[in-house]
């Protein structure tokens, strides 16, 4: 059992070494209670005059000169080799919704392992936010007050079997796997509803639905079990 770093009854913000512009910065902390850093995302959390209320990593992107601007009491080195440290966060933070921030953008390598991430830990709630685009990934069921015209692109990492209303093209029951058939560049009518039977769905869409999506997340019905 993997002990836990941080506990908290609010949403946090969770800093990864991304391209992170400031304006996303702010946009998050303003809907979180404190402030996590994944390795070398403390870097971004100094350079906008904050300190991370933790730093959890392997500690190989940390410089020593950042470290030493950090509270030893904040920085907790997990050495083990066979997770991101994304996930290393995920492993280790109690919270009721997960705000990612600098995880898009730069590198696809690690975009791509942060959506592994999501799907590994898919009962965490996390919601990935960039400067242009949010990506989470759904829910058993989530009812989303879009605007109509709101782009809304629906990607699968497995096979999955989903219904959705309120989109342009919404459909009763569909069959979604990567190599045969996925859902992007669909398009709100207005608000929407999306249920699926498995967690491995990622709904993507643009960066300004992203505090209608937070609210919509926590307070949605259902969540996916913790893996075995």
């Amino acid at each position: 059992m993997i002990s836990k770093i941080v506990h908290k009854l609010e949403p946090i913000a969770l800093v990864g070494g991304a391209d992170l512009e400031r304006s996303v910065f702010e946009r998050a902390i303003v809907h979180t209670s404190c402030i996590i850093a994944a390795d070398g995302g403390a870097r971004h959390v100094l350079r906008f005059g904050a300190i991370p209320d933790a730093v959890i990593g392997d500690m190989d992107s940390l410089s020593g000169e950042i470290k030493a601007m950090l509270p030893k009491s904040t920085v907790h080195c997990v050495a083990e080799q066979d997770s991101t440290d994304f996930e290393k966060c995920l492993m280790r933070i109690d919270a009721p919704l997960i705000v990612g921030i600098g995880f898009l953008g730069g590198r696809l390598d690690h975009q791509l392992a942060a959506f592994h991430g999501l799907i590994r830990f898919a009962d965490h709630k996390c919601l990935l936010l960039g400067a242009d685009e949010l990506v989470f990934l759904c829910p058993p069921q989530i009812e989303l007050p879009l605007e109509a015209g709101t782009t809304v692109s629906l990607f699968p990492l497995a096979p999955t079997r989903m219904k959705a209303s309120g989109l342009k093209w919404s459909f009763e029951a569909l069959d979604l796997e990567p190599g045969k058939q996925i859902g992007t560049s669909n398009e709100a009518l207005g608000p929407v509803r999306i249920a699926v039977d498995t967690p491995a769905l990622l709904c993507i869409l643009p960066a300004h639905c992203f505090e209608l999506t937070l609210r919509a997340l926590l307070h949605q019905c259902g969540s996916w079990p913790a893996h075995a």
